[in-house]
Protein backbone atom coordinates (compact mmCIF):
# COMPACT_ATOMS: atom_id res chain seq x y z
CA UNK A 1 0.00 0.00 0.00
CA UNK A 2 0.91 3.63 -0.92
CA UNK A 3 1.81 5.96 2.40
CA UNK A 4 -0.47 8.77 2.56
CA UNK A 5 1.88 10.83 5.12
CA UNK A 6 2.74 13.44 1.57
CA UNK A 7 -1.18 14.43 2.58
CA UNK A 8 0.31 15.86 5.47
CA UNK A 9 3.02 18.59 4.67
CA UNK A 10 0.31 19.65 1.83
CA UNK A 11 -2.54 20.30 5.39
CA UNK A 12 0.71 21.94 7.16
CA UNK A 13 1.00 24.21 4.23
CA UNK A 14 -2.37 25.26 3.46
CA UNK A 15 -2.65 26.25 7.07
CA UNK A 16 0.30 28.10 7.03
CA UNK A 17 -0.31 30.28 4.33
CA UNK A 18 -4.53 30.07 5.92
CA UNK A 19 -2.55 31.65 8.74
CA UNK A 20 -0.21 33.92 7.50
CA UNK A 21 -2.38 36.55 6.55
CA UNK A 22 -3.36 36.96 10.65
CA UNK A 23 0.19 36.34 11.50
CA UNK A 24 1.42 39.35 9.33
CA UNK A 25 -1.83 41.40 11.10
CA UNK A 26 0.20 40.82 14.24
CA UNK A 27 3.09 41.88 12.95
CA UNK A 28 1.70 45.29 11.69
CA UNK A 29 0.41 46.00 15.34
CA UNK A 30 4.01 45.39 16.41
CA UNK A 31 5.30 47.51 14.12
CA UNK A 32 2.83 50.47 14.46
CA UNK A 33 3.24 50.02 18.32
CA UNK A 34 7.32 50.11 17.46
CA UNK A 35 6.80 53.20 15.13
CA UNK A 36 4.48 55.05 17.63
CA UNK A 37 6.73 54.70 21.15
CA UNK A 38 9.59 55.95 18.85
CA UNK A 39 7.76 58.94 17.91
CA UNK A 40 6.57 59.49 21.84
CA UNK A 41 10.29 58.72 22.86
CA UNK A 42 11.55 61.51 20.22
CA UNK A 43 8.79 63.90 21.22
CA UNK A 44 10.17 63.85 25.04
CA UNK A 45 13.61 64.16 24.34
CA UNK A 46 13.13 66.96 22.16
CA UNK A 47 11.03 68.61 24.78
CA UNK A 48 13.52 67.56 27.49
CA UNK A 49 16.47 69.36 25.36
CA UNK A 50 14.03 72.40 24.95
CA UNK A 51 13.90 72.53 28.35
CA UNK A 52 17.60 72.34 29.55
CA UNK A 53 18.13 74.97 26.73
CA UNK A 54 15.36 77.18 28.20
CA UNK A 55 17.42 76.82 32.24
CA UNK A 56 20.98 77.36 30.58
CA UNK A 57 19.32 80.22 28.78
CA UNK A 58 18.20 81.88 31.85
CA UNK A 59 21.11 80.97 34.08
CA UNK A 60 23.74 83.03 31.33
CA UNK A 61 20.98 86.10 30.86
CA UNK A 62 20.62 85.84 35.29
CA UNK A 63 23.61 84.33 36.77
CA UNK A 64 26.02 84.96 34.24
CA UNK A 65 27.09 80.87 33.33
CA UNK A 66 29.60 80.74 30.74
CA UNK A 67 30.63 77.65 29.10
CA UNK A 68 33.15 76.53 32.18
CA UNK A 69 30.16 76.41 34.47
CA UNK A 70 28.13 73.61 31.15
CA UNK A 71 31.42 71.50 31.94
CA UNK A 72 30.91 71.47 35.61
CA UNK A 73 27.42 71.06 35.02
CA UNK A 74 27.83 68.22 32.69
CA UNK A 75 30.12 66.57 34.91
CA UNK A 76 27.92 66.83 37.68
CA UNK A 77 25.37 64.85 35.42
CA UNK A 78 27.71 62.19 34.61
CA UNK A 79 28.86 61.25 38.44
CA UNK A 80 24.79 61.86 39.18
CA UNK A 81 23.56 59.57 36.66
CA UNK A 82 26.55 57.01 35.10
CA UNK A 83 26.13 55.83 32.05
CA UNK A 84 23.73 58.78 30.63
CA UNK A 85 24.49 59.68 27.66
CA UNK A 86 23.87 62.99 26.13
CA UNK A 87 24.59 65.29 28.27
CA UNK A 88 28.11 66.45 27.04
CA UNK A 89 29.31 70.14 27.54
CA UNK A 90 28.87 70.55 23.76
CA UNK A 91 25.72 68.64 23.33
CA UNK A 92 24.71 71.05 26.20
CA UNK A 93 25.58 73.72 24.52
CA UNK A 94 23.76 73.36 21.55
CA UNK A 95 20.48 72.70 23.71
CA UNK A 96 20.81 76.24 25.17
CA UNK A 97 21.44 77.15 20.90
CA UNK A 98 18.48 75.47 20.39
CA UNK A 99 16.36 76.80 22.47
CA UNK A 100 17.68 80.61 21.10
CA UNK A 101 17.33 79.39 17.66
CA UNK A 102 13.44 78.60 17.74
CA UNK A 103 12.24 80.45 21.22
CA UNK A 104 10.67 83.78 19.34
CA UNK A 105 8.86 81.33 17.31
CA UNK A 106 6.15 79.47 18.77
CA UNK A 107 4.85 78.42 15.63
CA UNK A 108 7.47 76.21 14.91
CA UNK A 109 7.15 74.47 18.01
CA UNK A 110 5.48 71.21 16.39
CA UNK A 111 7.69 71.30 13.71
CA UNK A 112 10.91 70.82 16.27
CA UNK A 113 9.39 67.80 17.78
CA UNK A 114 8.71 66.03 14.56
CA UNK A 115 12.81 65.98 14.23
CA UNK A 116 15.48 63.68 15.61
CA UNK A 117 17.94 65.30 17.27
CA UNK A 118 20.83 64.62 14.66
CA UNK A 119 18.73 66.12 12.22
CA UNK A 120 18.54 69.63 14.49
CA UNK A 121 22.34 69.61 15.03
CA UNK A 122 22.73 69.69 10.89
CA UNK A 123 20.41 72.76 10.67
CA UNK A 124 21.34 74.48 13.65
CA UNK A 125 25.04 73.94 12.75
CA UNK A 126 25.05 75.19 8.90
CA UNK A 127 22.35 77.36 8.68
CA UNK A 128 22.72 81.11 9.34
CA UNK A 129 19.60 83.15 8.93
CA UNK A 130 16.26 82.26 10.42
CA UNK A 131 14.02 82.09 7.48
CA UNK A 132 17.14 79.21 6.20
CA UNK A 133 16.61 77.14 9.23
CA UNK A 134 12.47 76.91 9.13
CA UNK A 135 12.89 76.14 5.36
CA UNK A 136 14.64 73.31 5.92
CA UNK A 137 12.33 72.19 9.12
CA UNK A 138 9.40 72.46 7.04
CA UNK A 139 10.77 70.55 3.91
CA UNK A 140 12.37 67.89 6.27
CA UNK A 141 8.88 67.06 8.06
CA UNK A 142 6.60 67.32 5.42
CA UNK A 143 8.61 64.52 3.15
CA UNK A 144 10.06 62.83 6.16
CA UNK A 145 13.34 63.20 5.45
CA UNK A 146 16.01 60.88 6.97
CA UNK A 147 18.65 62.61 9.01
CA UNK A 148 21.18 61.84 5.96
CA UNK A 149 18.63 63.26 3.49
CA UNK A 150 18.86 66.76 5.50
CA UNK A 151 22.22 66.80 5.43
CA UNK A 152 22.30 65.78 1.58
CA UNK A 153 19.94 69.08 0.88
CA UNK A 154 21.87 71.10 3.03
CA UNK A 155 24.71 70.57 1.11
CA UNK A 156 23.01 70.54 -2.41
CA UNK A 157 21.92 74.63 -1.60
CA UNK A 158 18.74 73.70 -1.57
CA UNK A 159 17.60 76.62 0.27
CA UNK A 160 19.54 78.74 -2.10
CA UNK A 161 18.27 76.87 -5.28
CA UNK A 162 15.06 77.96 -3.98
CA UNK A 163 15.17 81.44 -3.36
CA UNK A 164 16.62 81.67 -6.62
CA UNK A 165 14.14 79.74 -8.75
CA UNK A 166 10.81 80.52 -6.53
CA UNK A 167 7.69 78.07 -7.50
CA UNK A 168 6.04 80.92 -9.08
CA UNK A 169 8.23 80.79 -12.19
CA UNK A 170 8.46 77.04 -12.52
CA UNK A 171 7.33 74.44 -13.64
CA UNK A 172 6.11 74.58 -16.77
CA UNK A 173 2.41 73.42 -16.89
CA UNK A 174 0.01 72.87 -20.06
CA UNK A 175 -3.45 74.46 -19.82
CA UNK A 176 -4.75 71.51 -19.05
CA UNK A 177 -2.91 70.41 -16.44
CA UNK A 178 -3.77 74.09 -14.75
CA UNK A 179 -7.08 74.09 -15.07
CA UNK A 180 -7.15 70.43 -13.97
CA UNK A 181 -4.83 70.04 -11.18
CA UNK A 182 -5.06 73.32 -9.65
CA UNK A 183 -2.29 72.16 -6.87
CA UNK A 184 -0.14 70.58 -9.45
CA UNK A 185 2.13 73.74 -9.63
CA UNK A 186 3.40 73.27 -6.33
CA UNK A 187 3.96 69.49 -6.22
CA UNK A 188 6.08 69.48 -9.59
CA UNK A 189 10.21 71.48 -10.03
CA UNK A 190 10.96 73.58 -12.64
CA UNK A 191 14.73 71.22 -12.47
CA UNK A 192 15.32 68.17 -10.71
CA UNK A 193 18.81 67.78 -9.55
CA UNK A 194 20.48 64.25 -9.92
CA UNK A 195 23.94 64.44 -8.77
CA UNK A 196 23.42 61.44 -6.76
CA UNK A 197 23.51 59.58 -10.47
CA UNK A 198 26.83 59.91 -10.84
CA UNK A 199 26.60 60.41 -14.54
CA UNK A 200 29.08 61.31 -16.43
CA UNK A 201 28.42 64.35 -18.92
CA UNK A 202 27.73 62.25 -21.85
CA UNK A 203 25.08 59.85 -21.18
CA UNK A 204 22.48 57.31 -23.12
CA UNK A 205 19.02 57.32 -22.43
CA UNK A 206 19.67 54.08 -20.71
CA UNK A 207 22.43 55.14 -18.50
CA UNK A 208 20.16 57.43 -17.49
CA UNK A 209 17.07 55.00 -17.12
CA UNK A 210 19.15 52.36 -14.96
CA UNK A 211 20.82 54.93 -13.01
CA UNK A 212 17.44 56.46 -11.68
CA UNK A 213 16.32 52.63 -11.08
CA UNK A 214 19.01 51.96 -8.92
CA UNK A 215 18.82 55.52 -6.85
CA UNK A 216 15.36 54.82 -6.81
CA UNK A 217 14.76 55.71 -3.44
CA UNK A 218 16.79 59.01 -3.64
CA UNK A 219 14.87 59.49 -7.10
CA UNK A 220 11.90 59.38 -4.82
CA UNK A 221 12.94 61.62 -2.23
CA UNK A 222 14.09 63.98 -5.15
CA UNK A 223 10.75 64.08 -6.79
CA UNK A 224 8.73 64.78 -3.39
CA UNK A 225 6.08 63.60 -0.99
CA UNK A 226 3.47 61.31 -2.31
CA UNK A 227 4.71 59.70 -5.39
CA UNK A 228 4.81 56.25 -5.54
CA UNK A 229 6.78 53.71 -7.59
CA UNK A 230 4.87 51.46 -10.16
CA UNK A 231 6.69 50.02 -12.95
CA UNK A 232 9.87 50.98 -15.06
CA UNK A 233 9.27 50.12 -18.98
CA UNK A 234 5.62 50.23 -17.99
CA UNK A 235 3.96 48.10 -21.05
CA UNK A 236 1.10 49.82 -23.01
CA UNK A 237 -0.72 47.81 -25.70
CA UNK A 238 -2.44 50.00 -28.47
CA UNK A 239 -3.56 47.66 -32.03
CA UNK A 240 -1.41 45.03 -32.50
CA UNK A 241 1.92 47.39 -31.32
CA UNK A 242 3.58 46.97 -27.80
CA UNK A 243 4.89 50.32 -26.61
CA UNK A 244 6.91 50.83 -23.21
CA UNK A 245 6.66 54.08 -20.91
CA UNK A 246 10.16 54.57 -19.46
CA UNK A 247 9.01 55.56 -15.62
CA UNK A 248 5.20 54.77 -14.23
CA UNK A 249 4.43 56.18 -10.92
CA UNK A 250 1.43 56.84 -8.76
CA UNK A 251 0.78 60.13 -6.97
CA UNK A 252 -1.36 59.67 -3.78
CA UNK A 253 -3.07 63.35 -3.19
CA UNK A 254 -3.18 64.25 -6.97
CA UNK A 255 -5.08 60.00 -7.33
CA UNK A 256 -3.72 59.79 -10.74
CA UNK A 257 -1.00 57.72 -12.63
CA UNK A 258 1.90 60.00 -13.43
CA UNK A 259 4.18 58.89 -16.88
CA UNK A 260 7.51 60.11 -17.10
CA UNK A 261 9.36 60.22 -20.50
CA UNK A 262 13.36 60.91 -20.22
CA UNK A 263 15.46 62.88 -22.97
CA UNK A 264 18.92 63.27 -22.24
CA UNK A 265 18.83 65.67 -25.27
CA UNK A 266 17.02 69.34 -25.16
CA UNK A 267 13.29 69.49 -25.03
CA UNK A 268 11.95 68.98 -28.93
CA UNK A 269 8.12 69.82 -29.97
CA UNK A 270 7.79 66.06 -31.24
CA UNK A 271 8.27 64.78 -27.90
CA UNK A 272 5.29 65.88 -26.47
CA UNK A 273 3.28 63.91 -29.03
CA UNK A 274 4.68 60.71 -27.91
CA UNK A 275 3.44 61.59 -24.16
CA UNK A 276 0.00 62.48 -25.18
CA UNK A 277 0.06 59.31 -26.90
CA UNK A 278 1.31 57.48 -23.58
CA UNK A 279 -1.49 59.39 -21.64
CA UNK A 280 -4.61 58.81 -23.59
CA UNK A 281 -3.43 55.04 -23.54
CA UNK A 282 -2.83 54.96 -19.60
CA UNK A 283 -6.57 56.56 -19.48
CA UNK A 284 -8.41 54.33 -21.69
CA UNK A 285 -6.77 50.96 -20.41
CA UNK A 286 -5.14 51.45 -16.64
CA UNK A 287 -6.50 54.21 -15.39
CA UNK A 288 -9.28 53.46 -12.74
CA UNK A 289 -12.61 54.71 -12.04
CA UNK A 290 -11.81 56.68 -9.00
CA UNK A 291 -8.88 58.22 -10.51
CA UNK A 292 -8.21 61.43 -12.48
CA UNK A 293 -6.48 61.78 -15.36
CA UNK A 294 -3.45 60.39 -16.29
CA UNK A 295 -0.51 63.54 -16.14
CA UNK A 296 3.14 63.27 -18.08
CA UNK A 297 6.36 64.48 -17.49
CA UNK A 298 8.84 64.86 -19.99
CA UNK A 299 12.64 65.34 -18.25
CA UNK A 300 15.03 66.74 -20.42
CA UNK A 301 18.77 67.12 -20.42
CA UNK A 302 17.64 71.20 -21.04
CA UNK A 303 15.21 73.09 -22.23
CA UNK A 304 14.33 76.38 -23.94
CA UNK A 305 11.15 78.43 -22.20
CA UNK A 306 9.93 79.62 -24.91
CA UNK A 307 9.67 76.81 -26.93
CA UNK A 308 7.71 75.06 -23.85
CA UNK A 309 5.65 77.37 -23.50
CA UNK A 310 5.07 77.21 -27.45
CA UNK A 311 4.32 73.63 -27.29
CA UNK A 312 2.36 73.28 -24.28
CA UNK A 313 -0.29 76.31 -25.23
CA UNK A 314 -2.19 74.07 -27.40
CA UNK A 315 -1.73 70.38 -26.17
CA UNK A 316 -5.19 69.08 -24.75
CA UNK A 317 -3.22 66.86 -22.80
CA UNK A 318 -2.11 67.57 -18.90
CA UNK A 319 1.58 67.49 -19.38
CA UNK A 320 4.67 69.20 -17.78
CA UNK A 321 8.42 69.79 -19.24
CA UNK A 322 10.91 69.76 -16.39
CA UNK A 323 14.83 69.16 -16.91
CA UNK A 324 17.04 67.40 -14.93
CA UNK A 325 20.68 68.32 -13.87
CA UNK A 326 23.44 65.79 -13.09
CA UNK A 327 25.51 68.68 -11.01
CA UNK A 328 24.81 71.55 -8.69
CA UNK A 329 26.47 74.66 -9.83
CA UNK A 330 29.12 76.22 -7.82
CA UNK A 331 28.11 76.65 -4.09
CA UNK A 332 30.00 80.16 -4.12
CA UNK A 333 27.96 81.43 -7.04
CA UNK A 334 24.56 80.23 -5.21
CA UNK A 335 25.89 82.29 -2.35
CA UNK A 336 26.81 85.21 -3.97
CA UNK A 337 23.73 85.42 -5.96
CA UNK A 338 22.03 84.46 -2.99
CA UNK A 339 23.28 87.68 -1.07
CA UNK A 340 22.84 89.95 -3.86
CA UNK A 341 19.10 88.46 -3.69
CA UNK A 342 18.88 89.74 0.05
CA UNK A 343 20.62 93.07 -0.91
CA UNK A 344 17.92 93.83 -3.11
CA UNK A 345 15.24 92.50 -1.51
CA UNK A 346 16.41 94.87 1.65
CA UNK A 347 16.68 97.52 -0.84
CA UNK A 348 13.00 97.14 -1.69
CA UNK A 349 11.73 97.06 1.93
CA UNK A 350 13.59 100.30 3.10
CA UNK A 351 12.21 102.06 -0.10
CA UNK A 352 8.53 100.99 0.76
CA UNK A 353 9.34 102.17 4.32
CA UNK A 354 10.30 105.41 3.24
CA UNK A 355 7.58 105.56 0.90
CA UNK A 356 4.87 104.29 3.52
CA UNK A 357 6.61 106.24 6.33
CA UNK A 358 5.82 103.14 8.37
CA UNK A 359 8.27 100.62 10.11
CA UNK A 360 8.44 97.53 11.01
CA UNK A 361 6.84 96.05 14.13
CA UNK A 362 7.97 92.95 15.97
CA UNK A 363 11.17 91.72 16.60
CA UNK A 364 13.65 89.98 14.38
Amino acid sequence: MKRKASLIPKTASTDALRDQGSFDEVVNLIQSARQRALAAVNTELIDLYWRIGDYLHQKIESDGWAKGTVVQLAAYIAKREPGMRGFSPQNLWRMRQFFEAYHKDLNLSSLLRDLPWSAHLHILSRTKRAEEREFYLRMATQNHWSVREVARQIDLALFERAVLSPPQVSPKLSTVLRELETGARGLFKDAYLLDFLALPSEHSELDLHRSLLQNLGRFLTELGRDFCYIGSEYPVQVGNQDFAIDLLFFHRGLNCLLAIELKVTAFAPEHLGKLNFYLEALDRDARKPHENPSIGLLLCASKDSEVVEYALSRTLSPALIAEYQTQLPDKKLLAAKLHEFYALNAAQRDENQVVTGGKDGGEL
